[in-house]
């Protein structure tokens, strides 16, 4: 919501924002104060291999209130949206019977999305029929490919951005697969969070500062260890397409690790990443949260005392 007037408190806070915007330390300590848990909305953090290469909850931020779905998953493990939020939602539940707010906080926008859009139970696709799709797109280029979908499901089409091949190539396999145009199974889906039961806010602080926050990171990772946390995730060999490999700097300090890379070259290589990821965050918030309330501050006591405040709490 934009508006600073009062409303009810809610049973579900959703903290939202780029990295390095403080969304661990406001989460904390709201949940602190309205005898909450937080909840892990982080794709990154999910992760138990990358804690410091994630930036996941400090020492302080736990201290303060239980945390929930940090550090769950391995490394060899690709989660999926479909994974966390079916995961999340018995915590949730779980919540919700002990009469106790949840506090979601992460920079995954997609992970919001589903909470409070829903999520497209579209059934699996077949192998062969994907691999045959694949080929048609590669044997036929775009138009001709967009042609044809667009028979089948012509809103996909439309929607679906120009070279996407991924999307193009899934929304057309869901069709053949299935019979049912994609959009159809998007159009069945239901929110997981019902209007009334949640708010949502987005960390904004102003650019300069957040790209110094998001510089002065990087550099406190060094000092951490990254460097020894990444050479055991790189020693480990694992599928370079996983998600945990491609966490912002994971590809930098393996080099560095690896003896391809000088530190500071590292360093400067992750900070510029971690700079334009906090950019897209920035614009994927702006487009899909617009009735979001905003907060500007990155004082995480400021912020919760204005966030009860309008609460009544």
């Amino acid at each position: 919501m934009a508006s600073a007037d009062r409303v009810s408190a809610p049973a579900v806070w959703l903290i939202a924002g780029p990295t390095a915007s403080g969304k661990s330390a406001l989460a904390a300590r709201l949940a602190q104060r309205i005898g909450g848990e937080v909840i892990n909305a982080d794709a990154s953090q999910l992760y138990a291999d990358l804690a410091i290469l994630t930036a996941r909850p400090s020492a302080a931020d736990l201290a303060q209130a239980p945390h929930r779905l940090y550090g769950i998953a391995d490394g060899a493990d690709a989660w999926s949206v479909g994974r966390w939020l079916r995961a999340v939602l018995p915590v949730l539940d779980a919540l919700r019977g002990q009469g106790r707010p949840a506090v979601l906080t992460g920079g995954t926008g997609l992970y919001f999305r589903a909470l409070t859009h829903g999520l497209a139970d579209s059934p699996e696709v077949p192998e062969a029929v994907r691999a045959a799709v694949q080929a048609r797109y590669t044997a036929e280029g775009e138009a001709v490919f967009r042609a044809v979908l667009r028979d089948l499901d012509p809103a996909a089409e439309a929607r679906i951005a120009p070279r996407d091949r991924q999307r193009l190539v899934r929304a057309l396999s869901v069709a053949e697969a299935t019979g049912r145009a994609l959009s159809d199974w998007q159009a069945d889906t239901r929110p997981a969070l019902a209007p009334g039961q949640w708010r949502g806010v987005v960390l904004d602080p102003p650019r300069d500062a957040l790209y110094a926050r998001c510089d002065a990171r990087v550099s406190a990772m060094v000092a951490q260890g990254v460097c020894d946390e990444v050479a055991q995730l790189a020693d480990r060999n694992l599928d370079p397409e996983l998600p945990v490999m491609k966490a912002v700097g994971y590809r930098w300090f393996a080099a560095h690790v690896q003896g391809a890379l000088a530190l500071d070259e590292a360093v400067t290589a992750t900070a510029q990443d971690t700079r334009r990821y906090a950019k897209r965050q920035m614009t994927w918030f702006r487009n899909q949260t617009p009735d979001w309330q905003r907060l500007p501050s990155d004082e995480a006591e400021a912020q919760a005392e204005t966030l009860l405040a309008q609460a009544g709490a």
